[in-house]
């Protein structure tokens, strides 16, 4: 093949696409299922929180009915499958990758810069499109080894709904999308829940008559949205996730201050372990006041073009994250004497590159990479990796941009090599 994708989500489907409007053939292989993790790996209820405008893949737009709805994940992952069926991408399914070789001593005109090593064979490439994303495998912090082992212990890509979990109280540790998204359907099922915060902005869901998507696309405020904001404070190790906003499945705004007056406990950053007592930061109200200047940011820049434009629209009084109901909760939780019987670790995904040779990853087994996209090697390109500090390129739609910038890319590459200059010296 002259390109061999890895990973059939929105990203390696984008790649096969946008290769394939350039009448250039690829193969995509997934371990797994075409939408693997919208259909398998996230809980019943995730919704697509960017909204069904943004479900869009190269030569195709959302077609449904609801245009400014919130589909389930496993909708999404139906979406992807058709797709994929009716562009008729060729697609190797529960085809897991065992390990990535390049040859060594390949020069510019060699057809074969790269072998995947599947179970069933072996497949030669002079292109590879590594489409697993940056959040590919499930973080959990080592302290989880301290716990109490009588309590139960699962990441947010194993939860699926509160009747999956056993009785009594549950801790969900991490405040971002998924950990506030999780609190809230927990409580909501009658669940005692407590949140373990950590760093995260807040936006609201909507503003002034319009949702928070339609003020991001008149005022450009993407960048805002994919991009942590300077003063958040410290060295981050992991990429922070997306500021955290309901989905139109949610009467009012989500963040700290939601869930603390609808009786969320608070407390404060997951530090330490010792059995059944975790050792915490007692940080809870400037983890509230830190989101709630995120919130207070993107307001303060949605009004201000409201006035530049001279837009008609109704005025409101935004609350931002209500302090009133958080206060700070001190440095131990005992587990066990707030009946807590499990634990959901909201604490994110790392990437997962092990099958690429070791010499085109960093010291932390990550993609040496330039602009999201472009590997250490001739021919080996990226798609759905954060660049630098933004997340922009893992968002749905970004498919359609990292997908055409590859698809051109290899078909430079490959009208160069068979022009007749190049063949001649090839030669």
């Amino acid at each position: 093949m002259e390109t061999v994708v890895i990973g059939a989500g929105q990203q390696g489907c984008g790649v096969a696409a946008a290769l394939q409007d350039l009448g250039h053939d690829s193969v995509v292989v997934e371990r797994r299922e075409i939408g693997q993790a919208w259909a398998h790996e996230r809980w019943d209820s995730l919704r697509v929180g960017s909204g069904n405008r943004s479900v869009r893949f190269p030569g195709w737009e959302y077609d449904g009915d609801d245009p400014g709805g919130h589909m389930l994940g496993t909708e999404l992952a139906r979406h992807l499958r058709r797709y994929v069926e009716e562009r008729r991408l060729r697609v190797r399914q529960h085809t897991p990758v065992l390990k990535v070789e390049c040859p060594k001593g390949t020069s510019p005109f060699d057809d074969v810069r790269f072998r995947t090593h599947l179970a069933t064979g072996v497949v030669e490439s002079r292109n590879l499109v590594a489409a697993v994303g940056g959040y590919a495998r499930p973080r959990v912090p080592s302290l989880a080894s301290h716990v109490d082992p009588a309590i139960d212990q699962i990441h947010s890509s194993d939860y699926r709904n509160p009747g999956s979990l056993p009785e009594g109280a549950v801790l969900v540790v991490g405040a971002g999308i998924s950990g506030q998204q999780i609190a809230d359907e927990l409580l909501v099922a009658g669940r005692d829940v407590f949140l373990s915060v950590g760093r995260h902005g807040a936006w609201p869901r909507s503003y002034r008559g319009h949702s928070i998507h339609e003020w991001m696309h008149i005022f450009s405020l993407y960048e805002d949205f994919v991009r942590p904001h300077g003063d958040a404070g410290g060295d981050r190790p992991i990429l922070p996730g997306l500021p955290v906003t309901a989905t139109q499945e949610w009467n009012a705004d989500l963040n700290l201050g939601t869930l603390a007056g609808k009786g969320v406990v608070l407390v404060g950053s997951t530090r330490a372990a010792q059995h059944d007592v975790l050792l915490l930061e007692d940080n809870v109200v400037a983890i509230a006041a830190e989101s709630d200047r995120a919130f207070r940011r993107v307001i303060d820049k949605i009004d201000s073009g409201i006035r530049k434009r001279g837009f008609a629209v109704p005025e409101q009084n935004p609350t931002g994250v209500e302090m009133d109901h958080i206060s700070d909760f001190g440095t131990k939780l005992h587990l066990v004497h707030h009946g807590i019987t499990t634990i959901i670790w909201c604490t994110g995904f790392g990437p997962d590159y092990q099958f690429l040779p070791g010499h085109v990853l960093d010291e932390h087994g990550a993609p040496i990479q330039e602009k999201g996209i472009f590997g250490a090697i001739p021919g080996l390109y990226y798609a759905g990796l954060p660049d630098g500090d933004s997340l922009a390129p893992i968002a749905i739609s970004a498919n359609i941009e990292n997908g055409q910038v590859i698809a051109r890319n290899v078909h430079f590459d490959h009208v160069m090599r068979s022009s007749g200059s190049v063949s001649a010296t090839a030669s």
